[in-house]
């Protein structure tokens, strides 16, 4: 498995968003120097759950302040992006980076009208809008003159500059919330990232990927270079013992959970609107709100064996968030060096 640091760092109040941010830019660097394959950044506006808010500028940051580690999005709200300027941007990060830009996309926020009404976008039409972007950005890094006439954007350009540093144009990767997303990306032949699910879904999902692609024809070696693309969502903490673990990593987790809900129910209230239904009173709970199967959790041997199921479910690499909700820096810190020096040794050693 590949492992990477998903930082989605939350900030309680506009007085803590700088500290947050440079705390979070202080976490990359330690990511990298820790020689982690990956490391994610988020996308929401005018809450307070990502306290850096935009990953293009923050990854700008990144690509000169980290050497190795390669710098994703999970995801960047396609919707929210006009799809040339979306373009430039990647192709300066990605020559920042020297290649290592990992273009994440999705469709948006669930519930937060927020970013719809900030940018004026109608948010019925999200999917419609990522849909006719991701082709204008995949058709402006081919590097020729283009135009473009559609249902949101009427473009005329001619070749885009900077060309990307990746040729053909840099890796792109898109969400897949539900089995139907998945699917669909599965049915184009593309890698695809999961979010938190039970173990239980999580393998059956990756069996119906493979069984996908190999019903487009795809052979064995190619599906197992995409599954080997594929990655799944998980929150960790590492602790000394699973005592510890368990008195800091809970209470964290679920204070995030619960902050996360309270803004959910707030805007609903404020808007009378949300962007998928809310859920009915006494309905079961989504699996990333739950700690049996969100949170990994314990000693670094704890934390190894509980991992090695998720690897036992056939996903490449694991997005990890390591920061959650009120989760100062220095608990960050060593829950992070824990993971490099005693977890990460274990798992591949199995």
């Amino acid at each position: 498995m590949k492992f990477s640091n998903f930082l989605f760092p939350d900030s309680a109040s506009p007085d803590d968003d700088g500290r947050v941010i440079d705390e979070t830019l202080r976490e990359a660097r330690l990511t990298d120097e820790l020689g982690f394959d990956a490391i994610w950044l988020a996308e929401h506006h005018f809450d307070g759950i990502c306290a850096y808010v935009d990953p293009v500028s923050f990854a700008s940051a990144l690509a000169t302040a980290t050497t190795r580690a390669k710098i994703g999005f999970a995801v960047a709200q396609m919707a929210l992006h006009h799809p040339i300027r979306f373009a430039e941007q990647m192709a300066v990060i990605d020559h920042l980076s020297k290649g290592r830009l990992i273009v994440g996309l999705g469709r948006g926020t669930a519930y937060n009208i927020y970013p719809y009404q900030g940018f004026g976008i109608d948010h019925t039409e999200a999917q419609a809008r990522f849909e006719e972007a991701e082709a204008i950005m995949l058709e402006a890094w081919k590097g020729e003159p283009f135009e473009h006439h559609g249902r949101f954007f009427d473009l005329k350009l001619p070749a885009l500059r900077p060309a990307p540093f990746t040729r053909p144009h840099p890796y792109v990767i898109r969400a897949a919330a539900t089995e139907h997303g998945m699917l669909d990306v599965a049915r184009k032949g593309r890698p695809f990232m999961m979010n938190v699910q039970s173990n239980a879904v999580t393998a059956q999902r990756m069996d119906l990927y493979r069984k996908t692609l190999a019903e487009i024809g795809q052979d064995e070696a190619t599906i197992a270079r995409n599954v080997d693309e594929c990655w799944v969502w998980r929150n960790v903490f590492v602790a000394e013992t699973d005592a510890e673990a368990e008195r800091i990593a809970i209470p964290a987790f679920e204070h995030m959970h619960e902050r996360r809900v309270e803004m959910r129910n707030r805007v609903y209230q404020e808007q009378g609107v949300s962007i998928v239904p809310m859920p009915a009173p006494g309905s079961t709970p989504p699996a990333r709100t739950l700690v049996e199967h969100s949170l990994v959790y314990g000693s670094p041997a704890t934390v190894a064996e509980k991992l090695a199921a998720v690897g036992a479910c056939g996903v490449g690499g694991v997005i990890m968030q390591f920061r959650l909700g009120p989760m100062n820096y220095e608990q960050t810190a060593s829950s992070l060096t824990l993971f490099r020096e005693q977890v990460m040794p274990d798992l591949q050693g199995r």
